[in-house]
């Protein structure tokens, strides 16, 4: 063998070598596939789906498998909906909702519909008519939680071929038509209107309530009073019985002439002149009373 021959062999063997090394970086290259926490993969096998890759380090057949989509499966929020609905009341209203979701099996959403948000919003805008149908205006403003709550399962239900969650679902307002506003302002000023009435009503049934009350309470102590003034002449009364049933007649008749002379005495003080009118047995009521205190010192 020559030496240009050899050469050239050599040349060959390491060509062969470079291409060796080179397929097997390409191989490591494309069989080790590293996918981030907030994505999940798609691998397909000649077209058809072979796998899902969840986050880490994961390996593939180099050459026959192929990473076909990476879905991200962070949570998602559809833009900002308005749609018109009529209560069963028959008024029309608009509604503005929103949607948050995230996708949990990414074979069926790749492999079952094309269009998430727009099918999603879709679904919600149909639902929420249907919602709302069931409602009357009050209970549209009033029961609004429960009206979501609604919304978000029936939603669920919905979309959980997709391989969807439905993770929220709000209603941001609901608007009214002018004429429909006017109308419940009149309404809401004439409740306003019937609750100062009521009130007034309230306060002057309350006063009356009061004053009643009061006089009762003014009848009770007059009563009270009565009835203590009673029990201290009684008592006096039951003295005096007593008194007569031990000292005798003599003290009774004592005690009477010693308040005639007291009486007589009030009626002779004054200033000035004046004439006093002494009853027929005045001077008998002196005498006697003098005749009784003699007798008792």
């Amino acid at each position: 063998m020559t030496p240009d021959q050899m050469v050239a062999e050599a040349a060959s063997g390491n060509v062969v070598l470079l291409l060796l090394a080179a397929l097997i970086i390409i191989s490591i290259f494309l069989g080790v596939r590293i996918v981030p926490q907030s994505e999940k993969h798609v691998v397909e096998r000649f077209g058809r789906l072979h796998a899902v890759l969840g986050p880490g380090i994961n390996f593939i057949v180099p050459f026959l498998d192929r990473v076909r989509h990476k879905i991200s499966i962070l949570e998602r929020q559809l833009p900002n909906a308005s749609q018109d609905a009529i209560t069963a009341d028959n008024v029309l209203v608009q509604v503005e909702t929103s949607v948050f979701y995230r996708i949990l099996e990414p074979e069926k959403t790749v492999y079952r519909i094309r269009d998430v948000d727009g099918a999603i919003a879709t679904t919600v805008a149909g639902i929420v008519r249907a919602e709302i149908g069931k409602m009357e205006l009050d209970e549209v403003q009033s029961n609004r939680s429960a009206l979501i709550a609604a919304i978000k399962a029936s939603v669920e239900d919905a979309v959980e071929n997709w391989g969807i969650e439905v993770t929220r679902a709000e209603i941001l307002d609901v608007n009214l038509d002018q004429a429909t506003r006017e109308a419940m302002l009149q309404q809401l000023n004439a409740e306003r209107a019937r609750r100062a009435h009521v009130t007034e009503a309230e306060g002057k049934r309350r006063a009356v309530e009061l004053q009643a009350d009061a006089e009762l309470y003014a009848a009770q102590k007059a009563a009270e009073a009565r009835r203590v003034q009673a029990d201290a002449e009684a008592y006096a009364t039951g003295v005096v019985a007593q008194a007569i049933q031990d000292n005798g007649l003599e003290a009774a008749q004592y005690q009477v002439a010693l308040k005639q002379v007291e009486a007589l005495t009030k009626v002779g003080e004054g200033t000035g002149k004046q004439t006093i009118i002494l009853p027929a047995n005045a001077i008998d009521a002196f005498t006697d009373a003098f005749k009784m205190l003699k007798g008792v010192k």
